[in-house]
C-alpha cells in the first residue's frame, strides 16, 4: 500500500519516499519496543529505513509498467518481512544466546548488500557531480557498515572499534566510487562492481570480528575480488 500511495504522490516523490521511509521506523519501534534501548540496538532500525529508501528511489527508475512494478513491490514484501524477523532475533540475542542467530545474520548480510546495490544503481542512475555522488555514497555506506559489523558481537555498549573499522570502509567505497566516475562503465556494472567491493570489505570485516580470518579466507575475497574486476573491464565500452 505504501508504494501505491508513492505512485500518486510522484510529483512529491522524494517527500513520498520520506515519509514512507519514517513509517517504517514507526513500526519498527513499535515491533521492537521491548529490546529496544538508547543503546546499539538501534542500529536494528538502519538497514529496515535504508532498504526502505533505496527500494522507494529505484521503484522511480524503472519503465512505468505493471510488469516492472509487480516483482519490486513482492521484493519489497518479502524483504521487510524477513528483516522484521531478522531484527527481532537480533534485539532476542543481545540478552540471550538464540539458535536461529546465524541464519539471521546471512539474512541481514543479503538484504544489506541488495540495499547497497539499490542506493548506488540510484545515484549513479542521477550522474551528480563527483564530490556530491561520492559524498552521498559515503554518507549511506556508513550506517550500513556499522550496523554489518554490530551483527556479529550483538553488544549494546558503544564501540569505537565498530566506528572506526565503518569509517574506513566507508572511506573506500569513497574512493571506489570517486574511480569509477572517470572509468566509462554503464550504471548497472558501475552498480554491482561497487557492491561486490562493498561484499568483500563486509564480509572480511564480520569474519574479523568472527575471529575466522584466515589465509584461505582473505585469498577467496581476493579471487573473488580480481574476477569481479576483470569482468568489470572486459564489460567496459573503451574508446566508444
Amino acid at each position: 500500500m505504501g508504494f501505491i500511495g508513492v505512485q500518486i504522490l510522484e510529483s512529491y516523490k522524494i517527500f513520498a519516499i520520506g515519509v514512507l521511509g519514517l513509517l517504517t521506523v514507526i513500526f519498527f519501534v513499535w515491533s521492537l519496543w521491548e529490546g529496544l534501548g538508547l543503546n546499539l540496538t538501534l542500529l536494528t532500525l538502519v538497514l529496515p529505513i535504508l532498504f526502505t529508501i533505496g527500494v522507494g528511489l529505484f521503484w522511480f527508475l524503472l519503465p512505468s509498467s505493471i510488469l516492472t512494478r509487480i516483482p519490486i513491490i513482492l521484493l519489497y514484501g518479502l524483504g521487510i518481512y524477513a528483516l522484521c524477523l531478522t531484527a527481532n532475533i537480533y534485539t532476542v540475542a543481545t540478552i540471550r544466546t538464540i539458535a536461529l542467530l546465524r541464519a539471521a545474520r546471512g539474512v541481514g548480510f543479503v538484504l544489506t548488500l541488495l540495499t547497497f546495490f539499490l542506493l548506488f544503481n540510484t545515484i549513479f542512475s542521477l550522474r551528480w557531480n563527483i564530490y556530491l555522488s561520492g559524498l552521498s555514497i559515503f554518507c549511506l555506506s556508513f550506517p550500513l557498515y556499522l550496523q554489518g559489523y554490530w551483527t556479529i558481537p550483538l553488544t549494546k555498549k558503544k564501540s569505537k572499534f565498530f566506528l572506526g573499522m565503518s569509517l574506513i570502509a566507508s572511506i573506500v567505497s569513497f574512493e571506489i566510487s570517486l574511480a569509477l566516475y572517470f572509468w566509462p562503465v554503464t550504471v548497472l556494472v558501475g552498480s554491482l562492481f561497487l557492491t561486490a567491493t562493498s561484499y568483500m570489505i563486509l564480509g572480511l570485516g564480520q569474519a574479523d570480528l568472527e575471529g575466522r580470518l584466515f589465509v584461505q579466507t582473505v585469498r577467496e575475497y581476493l579471487v573473488l575480488g580480481l574476477l569481479v574486476f576483470l569482468g568489470m573491464f572486459f564489460a567496459t565500452r573503451w574508446g566508444g
